[in-house]
């Protein structure tokens, strides 16, 4: 179960532990994938996801993008934003 820290500025400082489930809509319910124990009378926030729309062909190239930017980034093969920013602004 991946955890996050949601932080906000000064105007509206939160500090949150996410912790993310899966869950499905049962006649009506939200019924959770897997139990999880949480103390009675606890307030949770659902966050309803936009369905993906990528085909399977279309995540599996997307995956392998990621991938070999990681790669990439692993062999030095990149360049700083800063410097790329100058120099495509020099050119137009």
């Amino acid at each position: 179960m991946p955890a996050a820290v949601i932080a906000r500025s000064a105007r509206g400082a939160i500090l949150a532990f996410v912790k993310a489930v899966s869950a499905r809509v049962l006649n009506g319910q939200i019924v959770l994938d897997e139990p999880i124990e949480l103390p009675e009378g606890t307030t949770v926030q659902v966050l309803l996801t936009e369905p993906d729309e990528l085909t399977a062909e279309e995540r599996a190239e997307l995956e392998a993008a990621i991938e070999e930017g990681a790669d990439d980034f692993e062999r030095g093969d990149y360049e700083d934003a800063r410097a790329f920013a100058l120099r495509l602004a020099a050119t137009t």
